[in-house]
């Protein structure tokens, strides 16, 4: 079906705010997420579901409570449930989520950071 294709750069250049995720599409019961970084976020945990991050460009950390994981483009990571971590970019990031629908991008923190998943407009 042609007309369910995304693509992901261009999603990412319709973008202009970051720590703003929007759904790129859903599959079963996780939604694939394309968000740009830059700045702290907020320290949070997800007590219900992993995270995964696959940074696209730019270089990541996600500060943990024991150490920084660095990730580069198509680096990948999971941040296991449970986990308190505060992602952190010096210069601009694009990457892509995968989460369960529903997934709140401040976890357990809430605060200005909030933000409602948007949607992408249609190809």
């Amino acid at each position: 079906m042609s007309d369910d294709v995304r693509n992901v750069l261009t999603a990412l250049s319709s973008m202009t705010e970051h720590w703003q995720p929007h759904r790129l599409t859903s599959i079963n019961d996780y939604d694939l997420k394309v968000v740009k970084i830059l700045g702290e976020f907020v320290w949070h945990t997800h007590p219900d579901t992993d995270e995964l991050f696959l940074v696209l460009s730019g270089e990541l950390t996600i500060q943990l409570r024991d150490r920084d994981v660095v990730l580069g483009p198509q680096d990948v990571f999971v941040v296991p449930r449970g986990v308190e971590h505060c992602p952190r970019a010096t210069a601009e990031v694009q990457a892509l989520l995968i989460e369960p629908q529903g997934t709140v991008n401040t976890g357990d923190a809430g605060g200005d950071l909030t933000s409602q998943l948007r949607e992408l407009d249609a190809p």
